[in-house]
């Protein structure tokens, strides 16, 4: 009989991170590099005026809602397919934003890319080490002050209920928190943590919502009470002491809210008018079965 290593399967409380949230200046440099650049797919159901934008990205997403930039104090890790698809259009889009913070270089591991109001996105193709994704976001990891990465574990395993590990490489501590099905948030600690907090925040959906409602609000966490499917904080801190460790919000949702796995139409960017072939508009979230 084959032997498995059934632990490999647990989640944790945290199911999915659903979408980073940041707010951007002008929409069309945004469509410019989320959609032509990165090639991810505008949300056509929802957010559909100029105030605001949802990309897909296999089964997460981007929300780009219009307002003063706002910069995650980190960088975000997402696969997409076809490497030398993607740097292709990065090219093109690169004189489009040539005003702006854009960049991007290839380097062995991933693409690095750059936002135009200052984004750091990894791009790395399927196989990376991030289970079968092929489109998705795989990772948020957030810059942290040191001495906070073992506070913050502490944080997401007794308040959240979710896995938590320590990781200490080359003099650098990680927090890495499970997030869902090969999704992580990742607390790297150093020196330069940037810019003070501009109110971007990050989306979950949780299987026990009550349990760490209830923590939450017993240590005063609970900023918003937004409605019957969803609540919010924005502080981690240590669960043992009571001490501020980080700032970044967290949009908390239930699985009974409206939005949860609702399928997210993603395109595949290779297709253009010249290469259309019927059946091969859309693109996977997920590799071919082994």
């Amino acid at each position: 009989m084959a032997e498995y290593d059934r632990a490999e399967e647990d989640l944790g409380n945290v199911v999915i991170l659903e979408h980073v949230n940041t707010r951007v200046p002008d929409q069309r440099p945004a469509t410019l590099f989320y959609i032509a650049g990165l090639g991810l797919t505008r949300d056509p159901y929802m957010m559909t005026s100029v105030t605001n934008m949802w990309a897909n990205v296999g089964r997460s997403q981007f929300h780009l809602p219009t307002g003063a930039a706002q910069v995650v104090r980190g960088r975000t890790g997402i696969v997409v397919p076809d490497r030398e698809a993607l740097i292709k259009r990065l090219e093109a889009v690169a004189p489009m934003l040539k005003e702006t913070k854009f960049a991007f270089e290839a380097t062995k591991s991933c693409v690095e890319t750059v936002c135009p109001w200052g984004n750091r996105i990894r791009c790395y193709t399927p196989g990376a080490g991030f289970g079968r994704m092929q489109l998705g976001i795989a990772y948020v990891e957030l810059d942290v002050p040191r001495g906070t990465a073992e506070g913050i574990a502490r944080f997401y395993r007794k308040m959240l209920a979710t896995p938590a590990t320590i990781a200490k490489e080359a003099g650098v501590t990680r927090a890495k928190v499970v997030v869902g099905a090969d999704q992580f948030m990742i607390f790297r600690e150093g020196d330069t943590v940037g810019p003070a907090y501009d109110g971007h925040h990050v989306a979950i959906y949780i299987a026990d919502f009550s349990g760490p409602h209830r923590r939450l609000k017993d240590q005063g966490l609970v900023t918003q009470e937004s409605d019957q499917h969803q609540y919010r904080f924005d502080q981690l801190i240590d669960p043992d002491t009571g001490a501020k460790l980080f700032q970044i919000e967290h949009e908390v949702r239930s699985l009974r809210h409206p939005f949860y796995a609702r399928p997210l139409v993603n395109r595949d960017p290779r297709r253009t008018n010249m290469s259309f072939a019927r059946g091969y508009e859309d693109l996977s979230w997920s590799t071919p079965p082994r």
